[in-house]
Order: structure tokens, then C-alpha cells, then sequence
């Protein structure tokens, strides 16, 4: 067993974030196919039973490890204001991070269909939590005038779809695109939609 994971050690980690981080190493080293929940178990230095309790299949790890990913990226990227500006800035910095991540990055790769299912076909508990950060910068900036009129949910959606749709996208015209005309053309997209 390895003590750097072992949850026994009274370190300030969870189980569940125990196994969810070899998880994540199991993916990102070996693929999902590679990845069986006995060998999550035995890199996280629990046993078998202790990650089927949590999850049932290697899927719902998947799961539970895509929400809580995105939302630690989410909150890693400060708040700085209530105007348009910062939060398209915000927007831009988490998009990068989500697009730039090691294991979204992997399962991108490795498992398109997969990550498609969790992103695009269903709104899963991640995207939820994008999507009420961003009504809620779209509120702050109506408020301050620096954001068009508009139903804050609906108008949250569409930028998230825009995002959204540019880190699914960035390898395919990363030669025509690189990264900092990405980014500004990302920022110009959302404040051309945003803007009142």
C-alpha cells in the first residue's frame, strides 16, 4: 500500500478525494480502459469494497471526478468585480484552466466519447455550478450597467455553450489559433455578447 495515499494517515484529505485522486492518475498515466476500480482501490490504499460503496463503476468515478475538477477550477479563479470586464476576464481563466487540465486533457484524448457524454449530452452538477456562477457575474453586471438587459440564466447558458464549445475545440485550430489569440478572441466573443 502507498502511505502518500493511504487516507489512514490523517492527512486532510477525504477518502472520496483519495480515490478520486489515484483515480485521476490511473486516467491521465494509463487511459480509462486501463482503469479498473480494484486498481483504484489499491492505489489509493483502500480496499475494494471501501470505493464501491462511493461508486459503482469506473464511470461514476469518472463522474464525480469531472465535477469536482471543474468546480476546484472554478473557484481557483477569483471573483475580482461586478463589471463585464471581470467577468469575462474570470471566464477566459477558467476556460483556459478546464481546456489546459491534465485529466480533461486525457479523457479528451483518450476517451472523446466519454467526456462528450458528461459535457455535451447532459447538464451535469459541474456545468450547474458554472452556470449559476455566471447568472449570478451576469446579475452583478446588470446591475452595474456594464452588461446588456436579458434573463441572467439564459444569457449565462449561451456563454457557457461559447466556452464551452472553444476548449472542445482548441487542438482542431490550435496552428491558426495559438494560445494568446485564443484567449483574446474568446474575451472579444463574450464581451461582443455581453456587451449592452
Amino acid at each position: 500500500m502507498s502511505s502518500r495515499n493511504d487516507p489512514r494517515r490523517g492527512d486532510s484529505r477525504s477518502t472520496d478525494d483519495v480515490i478520486l485522486d489515484a483515480a485521476a492518475e490511473l486516467i491521465v498515466h494509463f487511459g480509462v480502459q486501463r482503469t479498473q476500480l480494484a486498481e483504484i482501490a489499491r492505489r489509493a490504499g483502500v480496499s475494494r469494497p471501501t470505493v464501491y460503496r462511493r461508486w459503482p463503476d469506473v464511470r461514476a468515478v469518472i463522474g464525480a471526478l469531472l465535477t469536482r475538477e471543474v468546480l476546484r477550477t472554478r473557484e481557483a479563479v477569483p471573483d475580482t468585480g461586478d463589471d463585464r470586464a471581470s467577468l469575462v476576464e474570470r471566464s477566459v481563466e477558467i476556460a483556459i484552466r478546464i481546456r489546459d487540465h491534465p485529466l480533461l486533457g486525457a479523457l479528451l484524448v483518450s476517451e472523446p466519447q466519454l467526456l462528450t457524454e458528461y459535457v455535451v449530452e447532459r447538464l451535469g452538477t459541474s456545468q450547474r455550478g458554472l452556470l449559476a456562477a455566471l447568472a449570478d457575474g451576469i446579475e452583478r453586471g446588470q446591475k452595474d450597467g456594464s452588461i446588456r438587459a436579458g434573463n441572467p440564466a439564459e444569457m449565462a447558458a449561451m456563454v457557457l455553450l461559447i466556452a464551452q464549445s472553444t476548449v472542445q475545440s482548441h487542438r482542431m485550430v490550435a496552428d491558426l489559433l495559438p494560445d494568446e489569440a485564443w484567449r483574446r478572441e474568446l474575451a472579444k466573443a463574450l464581451n461582443g455578447y455581453l456587451a449592452p
